[in-house]
């Protein structure tokens, strides 16, 4: 029995530690690139319509989530988020937006232009 418990034990931290894991590493926003699918996270410090100012403590990047007209956010001063994207012109361009209660806002799917890029077409499906 105690051999068989031993085995089950060495087992499972094996598999534990050699199983890949889906985690994305954090990137802070003082060292950010132009790359696609970066995971940022941090407190919202403004909010105007969807674009919002994210502190992560290394510094603040104004985070644009797509056009009010398409779909609104709704995001609070104080809120921490989780934010994937990547960075476009002087800001960074969100697919994703997860809350701290775990909810996520899907902005834009990670290739190609953004669905709303044909223009302000509300019989478009979302």
């Amino acid at each position: 029995m105690k051999l068989t418990l031993s085995l089950l034990t060495v087992l499972s931290i094996v598999s534990v530690l050699t199983i890949p894991t889906q985690l994305s590493a954090q990137t802070p926003i003082e060292n950010l690139k132009s790359m696609q699918g970066v995971t940022i996270s941090g407190q919202v410090e403004s909010v105007v319509g969807n674009n919002f100012t994210l502190n992560d403590g290394t510094g603040e990047i104004i985070v644009d989530a797509g056009p009010r007209w398409w779909h609104q956010i709704d995001l609070n001063t104080g809120e921490s988020v989780t934010v994937v994207g990547e960075m476009g012109r002087d800001e960074f361009d969100a697919f994703s937006i997860t809350r701290e209660n775990g909810e996520v806002i899907d902005i834009r799917p990670s290739q190609g232009p953004p669905p709303w890029s044909g223009g302000n077409r509300r019989d478009i499906q979302r």
